[in-house]
């Protein structure tokens, strides 16, 4: 099968580096809506110069409007759809679940694909997309090739091969809006997994300051034959933030790979040279069974670069280094203990005199306080970055055919494989005594220049002694590709637009109380107290309170296959095809932010929607009357009133930590404390506080309100719950 290479761009400079350096594809982001929100981005006039530019090398250009939507957002969201359909654009990437169903159904010709953010890490989620029509999805980072081999949907299937890894399930993740109120689900991620943590068990501490959420970096160069041996259509290069000469460079790199596998020139001389670009050392991932020591470098967040030498001594005003590999004048340079770095101004050979490049020994100036011998490392390389700033060519092969017969007009046409245009100029004359020749009409019209095109065949028609004026033949030539040019340029697909019409939805309010429990007693003392819902994690407890109607079991998230952990009543967190199921309840991880997600949850069969942690309390009450305004009833939802959030799900147990055991904690640097545990499958780290509304009574009277709770004893149960009934305790 034809793999799809699908290259970023955080802005035109990295677009046309991917264009040009090979890519099949390009994801890039308008200035709102997309999961990287710090990156440039592109404006609605960008955003179309950027469709004719891939669109004229024929190279596809997907937008990422992958973050969640909130109700007063729809139309501003629906109208960029709606520009970015007629401009020709050839996919969208969407998180937000009820804008993908609402999508599919206003824009039935409009391509989508499930972004990583939606989690598609179950065999039944991938199954749900493509009943919902979705044209592909983009699989989480911790699936295992296996693990995608065995899902047999016949959806176009997508991974990252390179780039940043996020540590937690993407779309899981609420660290960065816990901490500063900026969502990774709304773009704003603020990085928090490239910080220093402490892990404590109970009063001891186990680790002390060290990077213990931060991943390396992926690079499945090293087992790229697998990927292309798989049924995987598109590979994925992750870099809206990364430079464009780093964009074209990984480009190159897996083009390379893709087109002459088994007969790459050098592959580990482009692996040191994409280490000075970027490393954070490399992993080939959860893609190909990596460990979590694999996974992890808990030593540096940062861009490492590549080792180059060491220091043989260090003075005041001289560093003498003894190299590996060359360094050159304008390098940059990082020592590896001490986390100094320089560029090279001035660089010295070993009798001291200035030169531009050196391999063994060699001094350079302390410009930076140097005090100790260290490794070093090359963090820039500036010829590297000379030669990547320059474009190279890429050509589109096209197919000519000209007519050239005396008392008949000189024609040609040209065809891409898709499109053929024709020409035509002033009527060919018999010679009179030097006849053209086919050579010479070949000459002028493959001379092609800075088009994007060549031609990889040309014939010729044409009649015994026959001329044309040669002017006339580069004239009917220019306007030929001018014509083509257009023609690729401004390729659109019919626009069809349905006008939707939602459904009464039957679902109808039950005001109350639900809760979370851990250990029976608590089970007991919240059902006198008469609690509407109550959710168990533990399989155990569900299965000796199984016959207790309100009892649901939290199904565990993150499972490859789904099914096989469902119960009579659950509380869910994974998409999937609902209508097969009755009792479920969504959790927050479904991340509900607007009525539309709650309207296809109902009807996929949900008697209860959870609402998103991340929507503060007026952005509920205006999702409350929003449903109302359209549907006329109050909403089956649910709220989170008292909570210690789940901040993130990771694979693997990363932390190396006993299971179950619920005295870890991880300490950040202002001392924020996060228990964090592992539970034979996932590492949970939950929030450093317990989160609770504030307008307990208007919540009361609009929705299930739950509170999650932890060790509390009798006492402490009805004190809070005593709280949220509006009862002094």
């Amino acid at each position: 099968m034809k793999h799809e290479l699908l290259c970023p761009a955080g802005d035109m400079e990295s677009l046309k580096q991917a264009v040009m350096n090979g890519a099949d594809a390009v994801y890039l982001a308008c200035k709102n809506f997309g999961a990287r929100k710090f990156a440039e981005n592109f404006t609605n006039e960008e955003i179309i110069e950027a469709i004719k530019f891939c669109h004229l090398y024929g190279v596809k250009i997907y937008v990422t409007m992958n973050t969640l939507v909130k109700d007063e957002e729809v139309s501003m969201f629906l109208g960029q759809v709606e520009f970015l359909y007629r401009n020709g654009i050839d996919a969208l990437l969407v998180q937000d679940f009820g804008m993908i169903c609402l999508l599919r159904q206003r824009y039935p010709q409009l391509n989508i694909h499930a972004s990583t953010q939606a989690n598609t890490s179950a065999k039944e989620t991938a199954e749900l997309f493509y009943k919902l029509g979705c044209q592909r999805v983009v699989f989480s980072r911790e699936l295992s090739l296996k693990e995608i081999k065995e899902i047999k949907v016949p959806i176009e299937k997508e991974v990252f091969i390179h780039g940043a890894l996020c540590v937690s399930y993407s779309g899981c993740c609420l660290m960065s809006s816990m901490l500063g109120d900026r969502s990774g689900n709304r773009g704003e991620c603020t990085g928090s997994c490239r910080l220093k943590y402490s892990l404590k068990h109970g009063d001891r501490v186990i680790v002390q300051d060290k990077y213990l959420l931060s991943t390396k970096e992926l690079n499945t160069a090293p087992r790229f034959k697998e990927l292309l041996d798989s049924d995987i259509l598109s590979f994925k290069i992750e870099g809206r933030m990364k430079s464009p000469e780093y964009v074209g460079f990984v480009t190159r790199y897996y083009r390379n790979l893709i087109d002459n596998y088994g007969n790459v020139l050098n592959l580990q001389e482009e692996t040191n040279k994409l280490k000075t670009l970027y490393n954070r050392e490399f992993t080939v991932g959860r893609l190909f069974d990596a460990t979590d020591e694999d996974i992890m470098n808990i030593d540096t967040p940062n861009h490492i670069g590549l080792e180059i030498g060491r220091t043989l001594e260090v003075t005041k005003d001289k560093i003498k280094i003894k190299l590996d590999r060359v360094l050159n004048q304008q390098d940059g340079i990082r020592f590896l203990q001490s986390g100094k770095g320089l560029i090279v101004n001035y660089l010295y050979d070993e009798e001291g005199k200035l030169t531009n490049s050196s391999e063994d020994i060699c001094y350079i100036d302390n410009k930076i306080g140097l005090e100790a011998n260290d490794k070093v490392y090359k963090t820039l390389d500036y010829k590297l970055m000379q030669e990547l700033k320059k474009l190279p060519v890429r050509k589109v092969p096209i197919t000519m055919r000209a007519v050239v017969k005396a008392g008949e007009f000189f024609s040609l046409e040209i065809n891409d494989g898709e499109n053929t245009v024709k020409a035509t100029s002033g009527i060919v004359d018999v010679a009179m005594n030097a006849p053209l020749d086919e050579e010479r009409i070949r000459e002028q019209l493959e001379k092609l220049g800075d088009t994007p095109f060549i031609s990889t065949a040309t014939v010729i028609e044409m009649g015994d002694s026959v001329f044309f004026n040669i002017g006339q033949i580069n004239e009917v030539r220019r306007t030929a590709i001018n014509q083509l040019i257009e023609v690729r340029k401004n390729k659109k697909k019919d626009v069809v637009i349905e006008n939707v019409k939602l459904d009464v939805i039957t679902k109808s309010l039950e005001k109350g109380l639900t809760c979370s429990c851990n250990n029976a007693n608590q089970i007991d003392y919240c059902n006198r107290l008469g609690y509407k819902r109550i959710y168990l994690k533990d399989e155990k407890l569900y299965n000796d309170y199984k016959s207790f109607t309100n009892v649901y079991y939290k199904v565990p998230r993150n499972r490859f296959v789904i099914n096989e952990h469902l119960k009579r009543r659950n509380l869910i967190s994974e998409y999937f095809d609902f209508t097969e199921n009755d009792f479920l309840v969504s959790d927050y991880g479904l991340n509900v932010t607007n009525i539309y997600t709650a309207y296809y949850l109902y009807k996929m069969g949900l008697e209860a929607v959870c609402l998103s942690v991340e929507l503060k309390e007026d952005e509920i009450i205006n999702f409350i009357n929003t449903y109302i305004k359209y549907f006329g009833k109050y909403p089956s939802i649910e709220v989170v009133g008292h909570s210690r959030y789940e901040n993130m799900l990771i694979k693997g147990n990363i932390l190396n930590i006993k299971e179950n055991d619920y005295k870890y904690i991880l300490v950040n640097s202002k001392g924020l404390e996060f228990p964090v545990y592992y539970d034979g499958v996932n590492t949970h780290i939950l929030n450093y506080e317990v989160k609770e509304l504030k307008n307990i009574n208007t919540f009361m009277k609009y929705a299930n309100v739950r509170i999650d709770f932890e060790n509390e004893d009798e006492k402490s149960i009805e004190k809070i719950t005593n709280k949220f009934n509006g009862k002094k305790y």
